[in-house]
């Protein structure tokens, strides 16, 4: 199960009672929202039963938000750059115990590349990169490090499918919205579709899906109910875009930070928790 309430659609269908089937799709990533009509109507599945099943996490004890005020745009040349600068410096304070989520390959070297240059040579910590081993090698390495000294860059395989639980992740950073790429040939063709029916290929095609999975990236970082960790997504279009304020409200009710002096007292709160709150 993934992250905040896990939501159920059961499809019923059959000739009658002695032929009635049944198929169930369980995920807390399957809608945007409070509902599921994106992913019923994308399926053909609008008669579907759905059931809502309230999540077992405390997010506003468990984990906060930081998205930064002053940060530059995921369009601008320095974006990369300044992602690597916030980690380096915060996984500084936290000893490792921190991965990155980021939207591109061309992003994630680059964001690496940089945290490498940034980190004091004296320091024991090490970033570790998709690619460089098999997915199941890296993940393996920083769970038994329990996160200790270890950064974890990973792109679009590393956004679901992990499962790090207890003080080994402490800290995920996200690069920016995970919008499709425009030249992605499922994405152009459901949006042909909208826009022939009239409707709005963005608000019913590519934000539906950008939501779906930020939420997933998002769900890397609360695993069990005793974790505890501090959620940074690089783009500004969350604060100051409608679309981007519709994409945070339908993330779990996290502790919001607003200031850079709240997100560092924050991964502070981190560094002095007693062993006992953690597995």
């Amino acid at each position: 199960m993934d992250i905040s309430e896990a939501m159920q659609a059961k499809v019923v269908s059959g000739g009658g009672v002695d032929s009635l089937k049944s198929w169930v799709f369980t995920s807390a990533t399957l809608g945007v929202g409070n509902d599921l009509d994106w992913f019923l109507a994308s399926s053909g599945l609008q008669d579907a039963a759905c059931l809502r099943i309230p999540s077992p996490f405390n997010y506003s004890q468990q984990a906060a938000l930081y998205v930064p005020k002053s940060f530059a745009l995921p369009s601008s040349q320095q974006h990369s750059s300044a992602v690597a600068a916030l980690v380096a410096q915060s996984a500084q304070l936290l000893g490792g115990h921190t991965m990155v989520l980021t939207t591109t390959l061309r992003a994630m070297r680059h964001i690496a590349d940089s945290i490498r240059k940034l980190l004091p040579e004296h320091l024991d910590i090490r970033v570790i990169v998709q690619g460089e081993a098999s997915k199941r090698d890296l993940l393996n390495h920083f769970q038994s490090k329990h996160g200790t000294g270890l950064i974890l860059v990973g792109a679009a395989t590393f956004w679901e499918g992990v499962d790090i639980a207890g003080r080994a992740l402490q800290l995920l950073v996200i690069d920016k919205i995970p919008f499709a790429p425009p030249d992605d040939p499922l994405l152009q063709a459901r949006c042909a579709k909208v826009e022939v029916e009239g409707g709005s290929s963005f608000n019913e095609v590519q934000l539906p899906m950008a939501g779906i999975a930020l939420k997933q990236g998002v769900g890397r970082l609360i695993r069990r109910e005793f974790d505890r960790g501090v959620l940074v997504v690089c783009d500004p279009r969350l604060r100051t875009m409608a679309y981007g304020r519709k994409l945070l409200s339908a993330l779990p009710a996290m502790r919001p930070l607003s200031e850079e002096s709240q997100y560092y007292a924050a991964l502070g709160e981190l560094t002095k928790a007693s062993t006992t709150d953690w597995s």
